[in-house]
């Protein structure tokens, strides 16, 4: 990995994972606080859903059903995948956090769509996933940005520079697991899920240290010997159920 200040014009050529520009517009300092009271703060979106109440509601009125066919593009910024994109965007302090399929990241100046800094991901070969290898977004916590990725990592950025504070390996993506998932920045915890239903995966939920990248618990979805509910799996086939984590809620 290096970083690389470059004109605009060859920045999407490198072949570099990490690539920024000078970031002076970037404050990254999302604190859960200020997640907590997402509504007072409508021209940001801090959390994937906008806020812990997962309504997706802006209370944002200067477009409207007068104005809306008279809108113009203001900035393009092309992304380099034609996968399927299903990125839910993150906004704070003037900066748009957005994901590119496989497993890549952006920060953009909200104004001029300038990219900031990108991450971009090497990723092994034999990755698996049913429906397109997506990834739905970030999660923002105090300077640090997450993503989860189809190699079944969980990784922090720095949200000034785009740069790997830790990467950790969340499941084994050649037993079929991988993150689509946009991750969930609580008070101390990252909650990431998993993908991979469709290839006889056993589900969980787990919560990380975001400073340390530790995993400090997991929940399993499908219930395990002992747990209420595995009564009803028949034989071991609760080793392969299924029952997958790849949306935030």
């Amino acid at each position: 990995m290096k970083i690389s200040s470059v004109p605009l014009l060859i920045l999407f050529a490198l072949p570099i994972t990490v690539t920024a520009t000078v970031p002076a517009t970037v404050e990254a300092q999302v604190s859960y606080e200020r997640i907590l009271d997402a509504a007072s703060e409508p021209g940001s979106w801090l959390t994937y859903s906008g806020s812990y109440g997962a309504q997706r509601y802006s209370t944002l009125d200067q477009i409207n059903r007068g104005n809306v066919a008279q809108l113009q593009p203001e900035w393009i910024y092309q992304t380099r995948s034609t996968q399927k994109f299903e990125v839910s965007p993150l906004v704070a302090d003037g900066v748009m956090y957005i994901t590119e399929p496989p497993s890549n990241a952006a920060a953009l100046d909200l104004r001029t769509g300038r990219p900031l800094w990108t991450y971009r991901r090497s990723l092994p070969q034999g990755i698996v996933t049913c429906c397109g290898q997506v990834n739905r977004g970030v999660a923002l916590l105090d300077d640090q940005v997450f993503l989860g990725t189809v190699d079944a990592h969980l990784v922090a950025l720095d949200a000034v520079t785009g740069r790997v504070r830790w990467d950790v390996e969340v499941a084994d993506h050649t037993a079929g697991y991988a993150i689509t998932v946009a991750p969930l920045a609580l008070d101390d915890k990252i909650i990431v899920g998993i993908a991979g239903g469709e290839y006889g995966i056993r589900g969980f939920l787990d919560a990380y240290d975001p400073i340390t990248g530790e995993r400090l618990w997991r929940f399993w979805t499908v219930p395990g010997p002992g747990e209420p509910g595995n009564e009803t799996w028949s034989g071991d086939s609760w080793e392969r159920g299924g029952a997958p984590t790849w949306v935030t809620g």
